[in-house]
């Protein structure tokens, strides 16, 4: 009883704690994004035995920006208009073909055995871990070259003057390589295998066969539909429902769609923005025709103006304009040789000096200092350096003999000899110096020959890159919610769209847009729209509209806007812009097919006859194949055609694409040998099997990466 008093006196104390402990479970439940209402909390796809979770998903993430990275600094070129956005999609993608591949490489009782495994982790390494292990023990001061010489330090400590503790975390390193690269076989193995199993077995190869030397002589009529007059051939909601579900397997979706209409909103500079990036420009070169113009002011620094000093030999200047006033504009002379939309850009020629753009030189490298005082002792006395490697051991001794160095590349001076070297190797007369010496050994150099002194141009570059202002930016923001507050559903937000003066454009979006892309099909998308995706996935209802979403450049910000039609995850519905307008099409061309054979039905005595009637010239096709015949651009009419007797009877069929009028005048067999070997490969082609769907059969994939990323 004492007791249940206390409990009593301590009530409103104990709602208090409940109250806090109930907050901190709702927070807690915000704070994991609502992950609890779709299931498992770390769960970011799953497609049929594939399962994956957000921490291998953030690892391939990161691998994946890795080798981004990696690429970047080895050629430029080739991801400079890649897409970061792309990046989740990619890891998802990559992380459930290989969980399938594995999953059924386990269920088929694959093993990786000793020989294989150490082929791939030794022989030839295919995991980028042991690699980089390799380095990464030779960085730790171990010298090795090879994954072997790498296995024996790690693994024979001891023999290697090393202890177990010093080499345990590399030994857990090896065998988490030896861990990956089992699961990276068996998949390889079980992709070989599957992609082993689509084959060609005798009779479809010898029906390609038969389809490429089997021939028909074909005299062929055809009249196009062209454009076609909606009004003279009228499409009823009837007829598109009923083709509809004639057609409806052609518009099955493997995963939850979204038909949505989307406003992007590119803010240029305005004419005030202009104006004042041409008052900058005049600041910007009153400011470089001073004689302390060398740097730039604060002042211009603050504004985004940027000035560079080039020297450069005359192949190298940048072409048009700006070479054109480098060559020939007078020393401190200034000008603007660019403006326009973009910002501008201005020239200073600074000075003209004589330079050597590149020497050949004769280096030696030797082991030790008192054998480099040796050698160089003995060059000039007149060793030929050629002969090093015989009076010296070749383990001792390096000579790198006629070696160019580039002292001016495209980019400018190389610095890759510093001007006192240069001037000591010039006045040695062809004599060695000493270039450097110390605990590592002695390099010495003479020089070989030096190019005729070339033309080095100095000037300083000042860019400025023109975006447009805040007040810009915060007027277009302002008519997009003038917009957005008028036309709150979708349906207003549609109609009302181009009336109010901006683009709409119609997209189908799911968990799998990596963002929305600038056009429909194209892989390239509007930046920073990942965002827009994820609220049409996760809160876009039918009929709702967005808030204002921003991109943030200072050159080229956008702001975008989004309503959401219809959600659908079985089939696109005849609403979608695109089926209807596909399916309208087709039932028109259909009406305009039957009206043109009843039109001409009567007028096939012959092809000469048809063709005439039909305004178009008739054409011979000597070797009519199927599957390969650009004159017939119909697969339907093709096989009709193909499978035809030839019985020189004219026949007139109505096509996707028109009206065919044909007589297939005779038939004959190519005298082509059979390669069996060309036949399977060409099988498999027209096959082309998806190895990831084979896997999933039936499976959908269920994408959740959208509730895993930050946004809102």
């Amino acid at each position: 009883m004492a007791t249940l008093e206390k409990i009593r006196s301590k009530s409103g104390l104990l709602i208090v704690v409940i109250g806090l402990a109930l907050l901190a479970f709702i927070i807690g439940d915000a704070l994991t994004n609502s992950r609890n209402i779709f299931g498992d909390h770390t769960t970011v796809a799953k497609a049929g035995s594939a399962k994956i979770d957000i921490t291998e998903y953030q690892q391939k993430r990161e691998e994946l920006n890795q080798q981004l990275e990696e690429a970047r600094r080895q050629n430029p070129a080739s991801v400079a208009n890649f897409d970061t956005q792309t990046l989740p999609e990619m890891a998802i993608q990559s992380l459930i073909q290989e969980q399938l591949l594995l999953n059924a490489a386990e269920k088929a009782g694959i093993h990786v055995t000793g020989n294989l495994l150490r082929h791939y982790m030794l022989e030839n390494p295919q995991n980028q871990d042991v690699m980089r292990l390799v380095a990464q023990l030779n960085q730790a001061g171990l010298s090795v070259q090879t994954p072997q010489q790498a296995y024996e330090v790690i693994f024979n400590p001891k023999r290697n003057g090393m202890t177990d503790a010093q080499m345990e975390p590399y030994q857990r390193l090896w065998l988490a390589a030896e861990n990956s690269s089992k699961a990276d076989i068996s998949r390889m193995v079980y992709a070989r295998i599957l992609q082993n199993s689509v084959k060609a077995n005798e009779l479809d190869k010898k029906a390609l066969y038969n389809d490429y030397v089997n021939t028909a002589q074909v005299e062929l009529a055809y009249l196009p539909y062209g454009t076609l007059d909606a009004k003279e051939y009228p499409v009823s909601d009837a007829d598109l429902k009923k083709l509809y579900e004639e057609k409806k397997g052609e518009f099955k979706v493997d995963e939850a769609t979204k038909d949505v209409s989307f406003i992007a909103v590119s803010i240029a500079p305005s004419q005030k923005d202009l104006a004042e990036c041409r008052q900058l420009a005049e600041r910007t070169v009153a400011a470089m025709q001073t004689d302390s113009a060398s740097q730039l002011s604060k002042d211009l620094k603050k504004e985004g103006v940027v000035l560079t000093h080039h020297s450069l030999r005359a192949s190298d200047l940048p072409a048009g304009a700006m070479k054109e006033f480098i060559l020939n504009g007078s020393s401190d002379s200034v000008k603007i040789v660019s403006s326009n939309m973009q910002g501008f850009t201005a020239v200073k020629v600074t000075g003209r000096t004589q330079q050597v753009d590149s020497v050949q030189v004769n280096v030696i490298m030797a082991q030790t200092v008192d054998l480099g005082k040796k050698i160089l002792s003995q060059l000039n006395s007149g060793l030929p350096a050629d002969s090093i490697t015989v009076r010296f051991s070749p383990d001792s001794v390096m000579p790198q003999l006629n070696q160019w160095i580039p002292l001016y590349t495209a980019q400018g001076a190389t610095n890759a000899l510093p001007k006192e070297t240069l001037d000591s190797l010039v006045n040695a007369g062809g004599k060695y110096i000493t270039l450097n010496e110390g605990a590592q050994g002695m390099v010495m150099a003479s020089l070989v020959k030096q190019n005729a002194p070339v033309t080095i141009y100095d000037y300083d570059e000042v860019n400025y890159v023109l975006g447009p202002s805040a007040k810009t930016v915060t007027d277009e923001r302002a008519k997009l919610e003038k917009f957005l507050a008028e036309n709150q559903t979708a349906e207003d937000f549609v109609k009302n769209a181009e009336k109010a003066g901006f683009m709409l454009q119609r997209y189908s979006l799911t968990q799998s847009s990596p963002a929305v892309p600038r056009m429909m099909g194209m892989n390239s998308y509007f930046p920073e729209s990942r965002q827009v995706v994820r609220w049409v996935m996760i809160d876009g209802k039918p009929g709702e509209v967005s808030h204002i979403y921003e991109a943030k450049s200072a050159t080229n910000p956008m702001l975008y806007a989004v309503a959401v039609n219809s959600s659908y995850d079985d089939y696109t519905p005849l609403s979608n812009p695109d089926v209807n307008q596909y399916l309208t099409e087709q039932a028109r061309r259909s009406k305009a097919g039957d009206k043109l054979m009843e039109k001409y039905s009567k007028k096939t005595q012959s092809i000469q006859s048809a063709a005439q009637a039909m305004g178009v010239e008739p054409t011979t096709i000597e070797s009519f194949r199927f599957g390969s015949n650009p004159k017939v651009r119909d697969a339907a009419v093709m096989g009709k055609i193909y499978g035809s007797k030839a019985d020189k009877k004219v026949v007139i069929v109505k096509g996707d694409d028109g009206i065919y009028v044909y007589q297939v005048m005779g038939k004959k067999k190519e005298n082509f040998p059979y390669n069996e070997q060309q036949y399977e490969q060409q099988y498999f082609q027209l096959v082309n099997p998806n190895l990831v769907q084979m896997l999933l059969g039936t499976s959908r994939i269920k994408n959740n990466i959208y509730k895993f990323e930050a946004g809102d």
